[in-house]
């Protein structure tokens, strides 16, 4: 049987996002090649008909997670800075880590990899939220971040992370309306 000449490119991009959900939700170790190609819904033999390593896929599914992001956060309320905070700083996305920032969800593990693809896959993520904070959030007119980008990007980030440690769930929400109200520019 032969496939339409489609047909590749659609397997390989349900591998990638299966494993973009799968690694913010159980970390970049977390889950096996054949545990992810299980959860994609194809047999572990067929993941070298698209990746030559694991590693490769991780890259691919970090700079897709971080996409995600950039599209349901940034560029769906592109224009309301208030909104981009609201949707950002939100006990959903505390809840769903595997639908939410990479950065949040990996950031710290990444720092840790031994891997340099996945360290540059994930430094062009910080890249790319760093310019999507300084479009939306923070406008300016320098050009790369500006102090103050940086700033509402680290209390964005790690209001997520620090959300999610707490084992308190009104403390958690204190966490996010405040850094809400403080990355308000």
């Amino acid at each position: 049987m032969r496939y339409p000449a489609e047909h590749k490119a659609e397997v390989r991009d349900r591998i990638v996002a299966t494993a973009a959900r799968a690694l913010r939700e159980e970390g970049l170790d977390g889950a096996s090649v054949p545990e992810l190609m299980r959860r994609a819904g194809l047999t572990h033999g067929g993941f070298y008909n698209h990746f030559p390593d694991r590693e490769a896929l991780v890259t691919e599914a970090v700079a897709r997670a971080a996409a995600e992001t950039g599209e349901a956060v940034f560029e769906a309320h592109e224009g309301d800075p208030g909104a981009v905070l609201a949707a950002y700083l939100s006990p959903e996305h505390v809840a769903s880590p595997g639908g939410g920032c990479v950065l949040a969800a990996l950031g710290a593990e990444a720092a840790h990899s031994g891997s340099r693809r996945v360290r540059r896959a994930f430094a062009a993520a910080a890249r790319g939220f760093l310019a999507y904070v300084q479009r939306v959030v923070a406008p300016s007119s320098r050009r790369g971040p500006d102090d103050g980008a940086l700033v509402v990007a680290s209390q964005m980030i790690g209001a997520v992370v620090l959300a999610r440690l707490v084992d308190d769930a009104a403390l958690s929400a204190r966490i996010l309306k405040s850094v809400r109200r403080a990355a308000a520019v």
